[in-house]
């Protein structure tokens, strides 16, 4: 008896010593992200298929807040790979050179506009998010609120208090819709006709949210009518049964895009690679096209429901650079005058 639990214990621990070798044989990358939480491990599975020995540990919080999480670690940088955060973020880390260059496998087959320009990129899209208006119907009727048409009809009185949209300091959807009102309307250093829109729109925000997924989600619920948000999450909260009509302004609409970045100082430089390699693959490209209207490979996705069939043509002409040059002072300007509707954490 005592020999039969000897030996017993004796496989046990031949069990656990094997396993925790295998796990010991796994590399472990670090990747900071602002993906939605309801994305990440699909791409995490199609990764593990092709590299079953490289482990990923996720970071992710809202795109301001790993960017600023990343500039803060410049010293000590912490991760192996950004993925899934803006490209004007992105561009940012690079011009304090903090990317290591690198020309993933399928790079040829990424479309010129969705990817850094060097001929070794730092950076380089995987898909476009980009602006889409959320619209309570059921709520709008009971207030008689008509559903906008443009960004300027949401300055309109009949929309006060009504209005919720995402911080452009926390959220990269918030920073890419007060790039492009900047664009369409103009900047001037603060005196610009965009921000005369935006103060107008101040007038009628209700709060301005951490993340740029909340405001559907308040749009949806009902707790305000119009939340100023982007097409994955319209989509996919229309998808589970949101009262919500989602508007495509007629101006133009603000987008960046989810990018990829191999971080400097990874001592991983091989599996970071690698995971660069599928994440550029068309295998990525069509997980990423269940949630996005446009990959940066072209013709790999599928249309999504309720997104216009001319919806890239719809984007605004973004300046990668500009957004990244720009940030701090846009950002600053933007506190001065707004943040006092702001979301408190």
């Amino acid at each position: 008896m005592r020999l039969s639990t000897l030996t017993k214990s004796i496989a046990l621990g031949t069990l656990i010593a094997l396993a925790s070798a295998a796990s010991a044989q796994k590399t472990q990358l670090l990747v900071y992200t602002a993906l939605e939480t309801d994305q990440i491990k699909a791409y995490q599975e199609g990764f593990n298929k092709v590299n079953p020995d490289i482990e990923i540990k996720w970071v992710r919080d809202s795109t301001g807040v790993i960017t600023a999480k990343l500039l803060a670690e410049k010293a000590n940088p912490q991760a192996d790979v950004v993925m899934g955060v803006a490209a004007s973020s992105l561009a940012l880390l690079d011009k304090q050179g903090m990317l290591i260059p690198y020309a993933p496998l399928n790079l040829d087959a990424i479309m010129s506009q969705y990817r850094d320009k060097k001929a070794v990129p730092a950076w380089w899209g995987m898909d476009v998010w980009g602006a889409t208006v959320c619209f309570n119907t059921v709520e709008a009727q009971k207030k008689n609120i008509p559903k906008p048409e443009s960004w300027q009809d949401l300055t309109k009185p009949v929309y006060k208090g009504q209005v919720v949209m995402p911080n452009p300091a926390s959220s990269g959807t918030g920073y890419f819709d007060v790039v492009a009102w900047l664009t369409l309307f103009g900047d001037k250093d603060g005196k610009g006709g965009g921000w005369k829109f935006m103060d107008g729109l101040h007038e009628n925000i209700a709060q301005y949210t951490h993340s740029g997924s909340k405001p559907c989600n308040m749009a949806g619920s009902g707790e305000f009518v119009v939340g100023i948000s982007f097409e994955y999450r319209a989509n996919a909260n229309k998808a589970k049964g949101a009262p919500i009509d989602l508007v495509f302004p007629k101006e133009g609409l603000g987008w960046d895009l989810e990018a990829f970045a191999i971080h400097q100082g990874t001592k991983k430089l091989d599996a970071a690679k690698k995971l660069a390699d599928w994440a550029s693959s068309k295998d990525a490209m069509l997980l990423y096209g269940k949630n996005f209207a446009i990959t940066a490979q072209p013709g790999v996705a599928s249309p999504l429901p309720n997104v216009p069939k001319d919806y890239e043509a719809r984007l605004v002409k973004l300046d990668f650079n500009y957004a990244a040059e720009q940030r701090e002072r846009i950002l600053t300007e933007w506190n001065k005058r707004y943040n006092a509707k702001s979301e408190k954490r």
